[in-house]
């Protein structure tokens, strides 16, 4: 749901019940043993939240208004430049929460990017003032927070070196690899891999092609063919 300003609102709902809150508890078991009054508060006012594929989550410049804890689904967070071209950052699945939500909440400044539900999403949100007195005044609460944010804090950086330093090569050959069926075969467009590498599609084009070339893949309409997975893994081990 979205309010005037187009900020996603968290829909009115009943309270969880218990078998909701183990469910919630059983991929979040750092906040399992949480006893505190603060803790037990939050637990009061949390609610679920239920969305469907394709739901913008936030956008770009939205105000935070929830921290939201995902129990079955994922979403994309990606930015997109002003010249059109798109990376993904990462993607919140299901155990995890979203770094830019908490940077968001921790600091009051707005999304610096896009979130949207690549499938069916189910989560539990707390709004922001029961996040800050968690912040406050739980324990248990804060270390989980920071704790996250620190492990999504690295992985951002790692996505930062790749972008910067690692050959584009290597990095579609590896993707390809990893997005490929048990048939190695790998429907996606090539903007689509161009969003997730953070580069140009005509970029991810050319090497393809080049692949196609050495006879490593087949490209096709709608769908890519790996037809040589030995020499493809051989390029990636090779070294720079």
């Amino acid at each position: 749901m979205q309010n005037k300003n187009n900020e996603f609102v968290v829909p009115k709902a009943p309270r969880l019940d218990r078998a909701v809150i183990d469910e919630w508890l059983s991929h979040f078991p750092e906040l399992s043993g949480l006893d505190d009054p603060v803790w037990q508060k939050i637990l009061d006012s949390a609610r679920p939240v239920e969305l469907p594929a394709g739901t913008t989550v936030f956008r770009d410049g939205d105000g935070c208004q929830n921290y939201m804890f995902v129990i079955e689904g994922a979403v994309r967070v990606q930015k997109m430049a002003e010249n059109g071209r798109e990376i993904v950052l990462y993607r919140v699945n299901a155990g995890e929460a979203c770094i830019l939500t908490t940077s968001c909440l921790l600091s009051h400044q707005r999304y610096p990017a896009e979130g949207i539900t690549e499938n069916s999403l189910r989560a539990i949100s707390i709004p922001v003032k029961l996040f800050d007195d968690g912040i406050a005044g739980s324990a248990g609460f804060r270390s989980f927070v920071f704790s996250s944010y620190g492990r999504r804090i690295a992985d951002l950086i790692l996505l930062v070196e790749d972008v910067a330093f690692g050959r584009m090569d290597i990095r579609l050959g590896q993707y390809l690899l990893d997005s490929a069926n048990d048939d190695g075969d790998i429907a996606l467009t090539h903007q689509a891999m161009a969003a997730e590498l953070g580069t140009a599609r005509e970029v991810v084009s050319r090497q393809l092609k080049e692949f196609e070339r050495r006879g490593w893949l087949k490209l096709g309409r709608g769908v890519i063919s790996i037809s040589d997975l030995p020499a493809l893994k051989d390029h990636l081990s090779t070294p720079i």
